[in-house]
């Protein structure tokens, strides 16, 4: 893992089907310190809760502290850390 950041555009379909959940899907969501994954959710033996966003691109492992969120209204803020 690099201290590398990088930006998604949330309002970006491209953006958002590019980074994938740990398990492989595009339908997370961030949160104030971490991201959910709605197709993990439905899985009993799954934690639906993760620190990594996959880039299918690139292959590089991104933590929630290294992604900037950004959507039309300007970046997500997150909270800060925990």
């Amino acid at each position: 893992m690099s201290d590398e950041q990088t930006k998604i555009e949330l309002n970006d379909e491209t953006d958002r089907w590019r980074y994938r959940c740990p398990q492989g899907h595009t339908n997370w969501e961030p949160t104030n310190h971490h991201f959910w994954c709605a197709s993990c959710a439905r899985k009993w033996e799954v934690d639906p809760e993760f620190d990594e966003l996959l880039d299918q691109e690139t292959g590089k492992v991104y933590e929630r502290d290294q992604v900037q969120l950004l959507t039309k209204a300007g970046p997500y803020e997150h909270g800060g850390s925990v």
